[in-house]
Parts: C-alpha cells; sequence; structure tokens
C-alpha cells in the first residue's frame, strides 16, 4: 500500500510541474540599460542570449512632460510590439539596428505580448548653470511600465500586472537664446523685442512708468513684476523661414516663419522672482535703458525653465 501512495503522489507532481500555463519564467532586465537604433523605432535591452524588445512609433515619446498621474498610454498590438526573445548565442546590438542582421546568432524561442498597455511618463533633463542659476532641457527622459501585459509563449501564457522596463532617454540641442543686447521698440504697440534669424523674445504692454527720459539714481532701477497680460514676456523659436524686423509691430500675429515653439514667462511675484528692472543712462540726447530680468520662468504646457539670476533682456536707446 506504502508504494501505491507513493506511486500516485509522484503522478500528481508530475502532472502539476507538466502544465504550461502554471510554469512561471523570470524575464529580469533590472539592471540592463535601454538602446535604441536611429534608423528604426525600436529599443531594446540585452542581456547575454536574452533581448526585449519594444516597436512603437517614436511619435509617443514626446518632448513635453507628462502631467502627474497621467502617463501617455499605448495598446499592445500587432503595431504597437513588445518581444521577448531568446538566442543561441551571446546577442550584439547589431543584431537590431544594422540593415541585414547577422545570421548567428538566430532565434531560438520568442514570446509575443498579445495584451495590455505600455504606460510612458516623460520628465524633462535639465543642466544648471551654477554661475548664472539659468536651467537648460537637454534631454527628456521616458519611465516605461507594462500594464497587465500578457506573453504567448511556447507552452502557454504569462501575464505580468505590472512590468518594470525601465527608463529611456533622449538628448535635445538646448534653446540657445543667443541676442544681442540691442533692443528695439514699436511706436504704436510700445512693443520691446530682441531677436536673431531663428528666435524672438518679446515685451508686450509694457508699464509706461519703466521707460522714461530720466537718468535713475545709482543702484535703484525701476522695478516691475512680469504677468500674463501686462509686462508679458514670451519666446519663440522659429523654422522653415528666416526672421526680419518685418514680424514685429504688426496688429496680427504673422504666419510666415513658423512658430515650432512659445515659451511664455509665469507672472512674477514682488521681491521674489519673474522682476523686470531698467536701469537709465544717458549721453547728450539720448537714454539708454538697461533691462534686465530676474529669476524669470518660462513655460510651454507642463514644461519650464529658468532665465537664470540676471538676464539681461538688453538695450532700448530712446531720444528726447
Amino acid at each position: 500500500m506504502k508504494k501505491i501512495w507513493c506511486g500516485i503522489l509522484i503522478a500528481l507532481l508530475s502532472t502539476n510541474c507538466s502544465d504550461g500555463d502554471l510554469s512561471q519564467e523570470v524575464i529580469n532586465f533590472d539592471l540592463v540599460a535601454t538602446q535604441s537604433c536611429s534608423n528604426n523605432e525600436v529599443i531594446y535591452k540585452i542581456k547575454e542570449q536574452e533581448a526585449l524588445l519594444i516597436q512603437i512609433p517614436s511619435t509617443f515619446f514626446s518632448n513635453e512632460p507628462t502631467l502627474p498621474g497621467n502617463p501617455t498610454i499605448v495598446d499592445i498590438s500587432s503595431t504597437n510590439r513588445v518581444v521577448y526573445r531568446f538566442y543561441n548565442g551571446v546577442v550584439t546590438s547589431s543584431m537590431f539596428c544594422e540593415t541585414i542582421p547577422p545570421s548567428f546568432p538566430s532565434v531560438s524561442d520568442e514570446w509575443i505580448a498579445t495584451a495590455g498597455k505600455i504606460q510612458i511618463t516623460t520628465t524633462a533633463i535639465k543642466t544648471t548653470n551654477a554661475s548664472t542659476g539659468r536651467t537648460s532641457i537637454t534631454g527628456y527622459n521616458h519611465t516605461i511600465v507594462f500594464k497587465n501585459i500578457t506573453f504567448a509563449k511556447k507552452n502557454g501564457t504569462q501575464v505580468y500586472e505590472t512590468f518594470a522596463f525601465g527608463d529611456y532617454s533622449r538628448t535635445i540641442t538646448p534653446l540657445t537664446l543667443g541676442f544681442d543686447e540691442t533692443l528695439e521698440q514699436c511706436t504704436a504697440s510700445k512693443q520691446i523685442y530682441n531677436y536673431n534669424s531663428g528666435e524672438a523674445i518679446t515685451l508686450d504692454n509694457i508699464d509706461s512708468g519703466l521707460i522714461q527720459n530720466q537718468i535713475t539714481a545709482l543702484n535703484s532701477p525701476r522695478t516691475a513684476i512680469l504677468g500674463t497680460t501686462n509686462n508679458k514676456l514670451t519666446y519663440r523659436l522659429f523654422t522653415n523661414g528666416v526672421l526680419t524686423p518685418n514680424y514685429f509691430c504688426t496688429s496680427a500675429l504673422p504666419t510666415v516663419p513658423a512658430i515650432s515653439q512659445e515659451w511664455i514667462a509665469e507672472a512674477g511675484v514682488a521681491n521674489v522672482k519673474g522682476i523686470i528692472e531698467v536701469t537709465t543712462t544717458n549721453v547728450l540726447n539720448s537714454f539708454t535703458h538697461r533691462i534686465v530680468l530676474k529669476k524669470a520662468t518660462l513655460v510651454k504646457g507642463g514644461n519650464n525653465f529658468t532665465l537664470g539670476d540676471n538676464f539681461v533682456l538688453g538695450e532700448l536707446i530712446t531720444t528726447n
């Protein structure tokens, strides 16, 4: 009898272990860096003889931070693919980025995601100039998490309620704000502006008391704070055309050259941030008004950067 019960027990254990739906294998790329190919829309992680790949349009990796608690959601499908592969040899990036991939190693097993969602949380990567306090956006980091992802494999399916793929970072060219210190002012609107061939910065509805043909006392500039209507500071980056003086001082904003980015300064707080300082000097019949912005922050959607502790907007020359 003892031998019979042992036989039954062994049979039950054997049946349980051979059930493919209950067999769990671990996918672990936690300590592996994300890589990407410049010639296609594949990002991936590789580890010895394994690879975890995502193929989705690059437009899902926006240069705009996602709002808190509101990531970008991508449905896994035959177009938006997630694949886990095993190879019969050590894998390198050439397997995914060359036009004609090498013949070795080859895929020995493959799990294809058939359902689930890809969540992408995007944040800006910033650097700060220690001497000026100015911040620059140098790239964007995309944190990728799979939710309720189902992998189809040879011996059944495997489901993860939450699976963290990891971070995928992309660099960008920071905004230059490469202006000289020569400001211009529109006769009618009194808009103050500075520009180069591809950028412009404007100060609209400026307080009338800031620009006066009177010398300011030493270390006593005229001051005001930036606003969303009065003293409105706007930075624009342009594409498909060269910016000229004809762009400014018009009743309607021209459509050429096209605006690719528009950043508007957040409202200032007296004696704290977003402060305008104007220092006036004179030579003969002309007056030079030097405009400095202190701790100004520019905003676009959920994105922002600071102009630093003291940003010289430029100098405006007026006459009596």
